[in-house]
C-alpha cells in the first residue's frame, strides 16, 4: 500500500536573526523598495537593439489582518477551501495615451530552428541601414484614430431601459459618495495616503505613467513618472480586512486629468468602484448578494461609462452597472442554452443566458448574466472593435462570444491543460493564448482555426501581449512570460502562417509520422471549409453558425520559434501590460510594459 509522506511544516513567522529568541519580532514589509539594477544579467538583446532595466520596484507584502488567523501547517493535499489570491496584478495607465510612431518594415534572417521566414517591425530608420520606409502609419495608428472617432459599439444600446436619463447634471462625471479615508466600514481595515498626495497629483504630467497594483489584501496607486525615489512611494494604499483583491481595471473611456474610475474584484465576491482623485468609493454585489463566488477577472465594457463585466470563479459572466442598486438575483425563467453546432452533438456546457441584456427587468443589478462554464474563468479580453469577447477557462477552452448579441461563436480546446491568458492583435484578426501546455497559440478569428503554436517556455505561460508599436497590416510582434522566469519575444508575418510545419531532415516511415492521430482529427465539414478559405471577413463569421473545434495535432500545425529569449531574472507578467517577478517586482519596458532603456 502506498502511503503519502506527512506534509512539510512551513515556518509561519520570520524573525530578525540579530534579535534573541525571547525578544523576537515578526519582520513585516511596510514600504516599497526602489532599486536600480545593473550588469549584463539585467540586459537582453532583440533585433532592434539592447534593452536595459533601469528601475526595479519591490512591492511590500501586507501582513495578515489580526482577525484573520494564519493557517497552521498548510497541507498541499487538503480539500478545505482557502482564501483566493492571485499574487500581484498590475495595470499601467496614462491620462493622455501616446500616439504610436510611424512603423518601418525590415526582413530578418531565418531562424535555425525553422525555415519559416521571420520579420521585424522598427520604430526608427536608425535601427538598421537596411530598413525600407513605408508611408503607412500602421494599424496601431489606425486603431488610435478609430478610438478617437467613437466607433466602439455600446452594449445594450437597443434597450431603452439602459439609456441614462438626461438632466442638467447628465454631462458631469458621477462619483461615488463614501469617502474611503473617513469610512467606518469593516470591509476596509486601513487607508494610507501620501502626505504630499495632492501636490504630487498636480505635478503629474498627463503623459506620465500611473500604476495600480493589488497584492493580497492591499491595493496601491503609484506614480511611476516621478523623477526621484518617490516613484516607489504610493499615492494611496488601501488595506482590506479579510478580502483579497484579485483583479482590477481602469476605465479608459472616462479617465481625465480630474477623474479616474477604478473597479476591483475581491475574494469575498464584493466589487468596489473607486474614484482615485476624489478618494471615494461604493460597493457593488455587497457580501455576494447577486453571486457569492469570488471574482477572478473584471473589465470595463468598451465605450461604456457605467457598465463592467465580472468573471466569477463559478464560470459565470455578469454585467453590472456601477450606479444601480443590488437585488437578490434569480435566473429568469426564459433562460435558454445557446447550443454549439458540431458533428459530435451538443456541448454539455453551452452558453446559458440567465438574464439577457434585452430583459425588461433592469431596475437593479445585474444587467446581464451568462453561465459559460463549470470551471474557473482565468482571463478575458475584448476585441479592438468592441464586438467580440475572448474567454479562457481552467478546463482548457477558448470561447469567442459576440457579447453584443449574446451569441457563442467558437470554442477552441487547448493542446493540454487549462488556458491562463488571452489577448487580441491590434487589428483584431488574431488571438493569442497561453496556458498549462507551456505553449503560446495563435488563432485566426476570420479563418476560425489554429494557425501556429509557439514552443519556447519551460513552464506555464502566464501572460501574452501584442506590441502595437511594432505591428502593421502584415507583421506582428508580441511578448510572453511564464512561470519559468523567461521573457520571450516573437515576430510573425501573415504569409508565413499559411505554410506547413517544417519537416524533419530524418524522415521515418512509421505510421505515427505519416498518419494523423485519429482522436484529434474528428473534424466537422465546417472546420475544413474555414481552414482552406483565407478570404473571409468578420461579417461572414456572424452569418455562420457556432463551431466547436477539435484539438489540432502538433504534426499538422506550424511552429513559430521566438526571436528573443531573455535572461531568467524576469518572471510572471501578471497583466497584459506589465511584467513582475516572484519577488513582487515591477520592471518596465516601453513596448511590453516595463521601464527599460534601449540602445541600438
Amino acid at each position: 500500500m502506498f502511503v503519502l509522506p506527512p506534509p512539510p511544516r512551513y515556518p509561519q513567522n520570520v524573525y530578525t536573526p540579530t534579535v534573541p529568541t525571547a525578544m523576537a519580532t515578526v519582520s513585516l514589509e511596510t514600504s516599497n523598495i526602489l532599486s536600480h539594477p545593473s550588469g549584463p544579467e539585467y540586459q537582453f538583446t532583440a533585433g532592434e537593439g539592447t534593452y536595459t532595466i533601469q528601475d526595479d520596484v519591490h512591492l511590500a507584502v501586507p501582513p495578515h489582518h489580526p482577525s484573520e488567523a494564519p493557517t497552521t501547517n498548510p497541507n498541499p493535499l487538503a480539500t478545505s477551501p482557502t482564501p483566493s489570491t492571485t499574487g500581484v496584478r498590475l495595470t499601467l495607465s496614462r491620462i493622455t495615451p501616446r500616439k504610436p510612431p510611424q512603423l518601418y518594415k525590415i526582413s530578418a534572417t531565418g531562424s535555425t530552428r525553422s525555415n519559416l521566414a521571420t520579420y521585424s517591425i522598427k520604430e526608427s530608420e536608425k535601427e538598421s541601414q537596411s530598413s525600407h520606409n513605408t508611408s503607412s502609419d500602421g494599424l496601431a495608428t489606425q486603431l488610435y484614430n478609430a478610438s478617437l472617432n467613437g466607433k466602439t459599439p455600446v452594449f445594450g444600446e437597443d434597450n431603452a431601459l439602459l439609456t441614462p436619463a438626461l438632466g442638467k447634471d447628465s454631462l458631469k462625471r458621477k462619483k461615488p459618495k463614501t469617502n474611503i479615508v473617513k469610512t467606518n466600514s469593516s470591509f476596509i481595515s486601513r487607508v494610507m495616503a501620501h502626505e504630499a498626495m495632492s501636490k504630487r497629483i498636480l505635478e503629474h504630467s498627463p503623459d506620465g505613467l500611473f500604476a495600480f497594483a493589488n497584492i493580497n489584501r492591499a491595493f496601491q496607486w503609484l506614480d511611476l513618472s516621478a523623477t526621484n525615489d518617490t516613484k516607489a512611494q504610493h499615492l494611496i494604499k488601501i488595506l482590506f480586512t479579510k478580502a483579497h483583491m484579485l483583479c482590477h481595471d481602469i476605465n479608459d473611456f472616462t479617465k481625465s486629468s480630474n477623474h479616474l474610475d477604478v473597479i476591483m474584484g475581491a475574494s469575498t465576491a464584493d466589487i468596489m468602484w473607486f474614484e482615485a482623485y476624489s478618494q471615494k468609493y461604493i460597493r457593488v454585489n455587497k457580501n455576494g448578494m447577486i453571486n457569492p463566488s469570488p471574482i477572478y477577472q473584471i473589465r470595463w465594457l468598451p465605450g461604456s461609462e457605467n457598465l463592467f463585466l465580472a468573471a466569477h470563479m463559478d464560470g459565470t459572466l455578469i454585467v453590472y452597472d456601477k450606479e444601480r442598486e443590488d437585488a437578490t438575483f434569480v435566473p429568469e425563467e426564459s433562460s435558454t442554452p445557446v447550443n454549439v453546432a458540431n458533428g459530435l452533438g451538443s456541448d454539455p456546457n453551452p452558453l446559458h443566458i440567465n438574464k439577457s441584456v434585452n430583459s425588461r427587468n433592469q431596475k437593479a443589478n445585474p444587467v446581464a448574466s451568462w453561465k459559460i462554464s463549470n470551471h474557473r474563468i482565468n482571463d478575458l479580453a475584448f476585441s479592438p472593435d468592441g464586438r467580440h469577447l475572448a474567454v479562457v477557462t481552467e478546463d482548457g477552452s477558448l470561447q469567442i462570444i459576440n457579447y453584443l448579441d449574446e451569441q457563442l461563436k467558437d470554442i477552441y480546446p487547448s493542446y493540454y491543460g487549462g488556458f491562463l491568458c488571452v489577448c487580441w492583435s491590434p487589428d483584431g484578426k488574431y488571438i493569442l493564448t497561453g496556458g498549462q501546455d507551456d505553449l503560446v497559440s495563435i488563432w485566426s478569428l476570420i479563418e476560425r482555426r489554429l494557425v501556429a503554436r509557439c514552443p519556447g517556455h519551460h513552464s506555464w505561460v502566464t501572460s501574452v501581449v501584442f506590441d502595437p508599436w511594432r505591428c502593421d497590416d502584415r507583421n506582428y510582434r508580441f511578448g510572453s512570460v511564464g512561470e519559468d522566469r523567461r521573457l520571450l519575444l516573437w515576430d510573425f508575418n501573415v504569409g508565413m502562417l499559411h505554410r506547413p510545419k517544417t519537416l524533419s531532415v530524418r524522415q521515418r516511415g512509421s505510421i505515427s509520422s505519416s498518419a494523423p492521430i485519429t482522436r484529434n482529427r474528428a473534424e466537422s465539414q465546417a472546420t475544413m471549409r474555414f481552414r482552406s478559405n483565407s478570404n473571409l471577413t468578420a461579417d461572414s463569421i456572424e452569418a455562420e453558425g457556432s463551431i466547436e473545434h477539435p484539438v489540432e495535432s502538433r504534426t499538422r500545425t506550424a511552429e513559430l520559434p521566438p526571436v528573443m529569449v531573455s535572461f531568467e531574472a524576469l518572471v510572471n507578467m501578471n497583466s497584459a501590460d506589465t511584467m513582475g517577478s516572484s519577488q513582487k517586482s515591477l520592471m518596465m519596458i516601453p513596448s511590453v510594459g516595463l521601464d527599460l532603456k534601449k540602445t541600438v
